[in-house]
């Protein structure tokens, strides 16, 4: 069983999503996205979504409450990631751009090790399912501006501000 809960964060109420294996979803309730998102979950776990409790919650609560008190700068959280291989490899590489700082998608198609795959590596971007734990609001434009974000460009710039102000690095994001 995928289990669901909601959990209250300063950006509005995000939905979650746990197996025995970690947490699979942590998202934007109002995603457009969403159905879609949820049957990809289902389709990789091969089970079905259920309201209710999971153990796994209490710790992803205790964490994001850390991370929007500015305590907390990475999630030490068990995942399950519902992707390709390829999206997985983009996820993971999310994980490593630093607290405070953003990489451009080239810079991302780089460190994946092909420039070319910037459409892809902003499309599986786009598919993070772990807002904010796989910290893809940390992806920009190739000029700073800030791009795409499930949450709507004020989240990720909001983000992108909390992280600068927690971190002592001097963040003024432009959105176009």
């Amino acid at each position: 069983m995928i289990y669901t809960t909601h959990i209250a964060t300063p950006l509005g109420k995000m939905i979650a999503g746990a197996t025995d294996a970690g947490i699979c979803l942590f998202d934007f309730e109002f995603r457009k996205m969403m159905p879609a998102i949820k049957k990809r979950i289902q389709s990789f776990l091969q089970d079905e979504f259920e309201e209710g409790t999971h153990a796994h919650f209490d710790l992803l609560k205790e964490q994001v409450e850390e991370y929007f008190s500015g305590k907390r700068q990475q999630f030490d959280l068990p995942l399950v990631f519902s992707g390709t291989a390829f999206q997985q490899s983009v996820w993971n590489a999310l994980k490593d751009i630093p607290y405070g700082s953003t990489r451009t998608y080239m810079q991302q198609a780089k460190v994946l090790g092909d420039e070319k795959a910037i459409r892809a590596v902003a499309r599986a971007n786009g598919e993070n399912c772990l807002a904010i734990i796989i910290p893809c609001h940390r992806v920009v434009g190739a000029d700073g501006s800030l791009t795409g974000y499930a949450g709507g460009l004020r989240a990720k710039k909001w983000l992108l501000e909390h992280e600068a102000k927690h971190s002592g690095v001097n963040y003024q994001a432009e959105m176009f």
